[in-house]
């Protein structure tokens, strides 16, 4: 099963228009996330409609952060992408007859409730600029191979 990586490309992008103009174009985007510029606008909307990103039409048009990052915690993003699934387990069947199936689903149900709530807390409790602050921190650190800051 593929994974959802909105919330991880949502974030990135974040990170890098802190950094980039104060404007900057799906096409720069695009390349940056190396994505197709329409998909990054996709991704893009949520975020302007919550207030996190603004969008200008037109010559020297593009998006711009709409508030501080220190603002947005890592759950506004999600809220704003439409809170995709968190976790792609969960029951074969939603109102099973048999028994057994049935003590299965509310002992996942329950663990699954759980893990989402302690996940939620920690999305609402984290800001984009914590994520930032750890980015600056590792650039003063010297180079692992493979890694990749975009610089």
């Amino acid at each position: 099963m593929r994974r959802d990586s909105r919330l991880s490309v949502a974030l990135h992008v974040l990170l890098h228009m802190e950094e980039m103009a104060p404007v900057v174009t799906s096409e720069e985007l695009g390349q940056l996330m190396q994505a197709n510029p329409v998909v990054v606008r996709r991704t893009m909307a949520g975020l302007r409609e919550a207030g996190i990103l603004r969008s200008e039409k037109g010559h020297g048009g593009g998006w711009s952060l709409a508030r501080k990052l220190d603002s947005v915690t890592l759950g506004d993003v999600y809220d704003a992408l439409g809170t995709p699934a968190l976790f792609s387990i969960g029951p074969r069947s939603e109102s099973p007859g048999c028994l057994v199936e049935q003590a299965v689903n509310h002992a996942l149900g329950k663990v699954l409730g759980e893990a989402e709530a302690l996940l939620m807390t920690q999305l609402r409790s984290t800001s984009v600029a914590d994520i930032a602050k750890s980015v600056h921190r590792d650039r003063s650190l010297p180079a692992k191979k493979g890694r990749d800051v975009h610089a």
